[in-house]
């Protein structure tokens, strides 16, 4: 009889082994961002102007903070990721520990902003656009389990942009640009759920404009069982007193996305 319970006892583990598996581990995919044009995104060149006669001859030290939004990013099915304009992609599968701790490396993989608003110079208006700039650094994401339905995470962000201005209203045969390497730590609260993410395939792969030249070039994989921005039930509380704050702040600008 003992040998028989044992045995039973055996069996159900055996057959509760895949959702345990599954509640330890989140697996890789892409978390899809939105940028809204509301002044919580914007470069600031207070710190490192734009050099006088940078825009013509005439014009002067630009130290100014220039507001952005998000562009929705081009895809081989129309419409498929909304209006996202920035896709991070987890590289590995993330298992949890005892602590309710996982790691992950994480990677910018689609990014575009414009100005709100032209930028005025003596030599006229330039609306500005970020987008990436060749290979992305690979940066590792903390993932803490508080509870059966979620948590938060921390991130830190590198990215490499270029920044083009483009003269409003007539046309010009010297791009203005400049590169800029930006190291963003982590945000201060950052949440993540376990309810399965929306708004992309959850298996397969989309195909997205990475270079930001209109035409979708690489397959990226869809979300996961991973709700980046978005708390659980359980934490909503700390929404609702506006503890959250998941926003990426470094010397240069700041960026402040919503999930999509």
């Amino acid at each position: 009889m003992k040998r028989l319970t044992l045995i039973t006892v055996f069996g159900l583990l055996l057959l509760s082994l895949p959702a345990l598996a599954f509640d330890r581990v989140i697996t890789n995919g892409s978390d899809l961002w939105r940028t809204p044009g509301d002044g919580t995104t914007f470069a600031d060149f207070s710190k490192q102007p734009l050099p006088a006669g940078f825009f013509c001859n005439k014009s002067q030290a630009f130290t100014g903070r220039i507001v952005l939004q998000g562009v929705p990013l081009a895809t081989g099915q129309a419409g498929v990721l909304g209006k996202t304009d920035t896709i991070v992609q987890r590289l590995d599968n993330a298992a949890f520990n005892k602590n309710g701790v996982a790691t992950t490396r994480i990677q910018i993989r689609a990014m575009q902003f414009q100005s709100v608003a032209p930028v005025d110079t003596a030599c006229g208006q330039y609306n500005a656009f970020v987008r990436l700039d060749g290979d992305q650094p690979i940066t590792k994401m903390r993932i803490v389990r508080d509870n059966e339905e979620g948590g938060r995470f921390f991130a830190p962000i590198y990215v490499n942009v270029k920044i083009s201005f483009q003269p409003v209203g007539r046309t010009s045969t010297e791009p203005l640009e400049l590169r800029k390497e930006l190291r963003f730590p982590p945000a201060k609260i950052a949440f993540w759920s376990a309810s399965h993410a929306t708004g992309a395939p959850r298996e397969g792969f989309v195909k997205v404009d990475t270079d930001s030249d209109g035409v979708p070039d690489t397959f990226l994989p869809g979300v996961s069982n991973f709700a980046a921005g978005r708390a659980s039930r359980l934490e909503k509380y700390y929404v609702d007193q506006q503890i959250d704050t998941g926003c990426h702040i470094e010397d240069e600008g700041q960026h402040c996305p919503v999930y999509y």
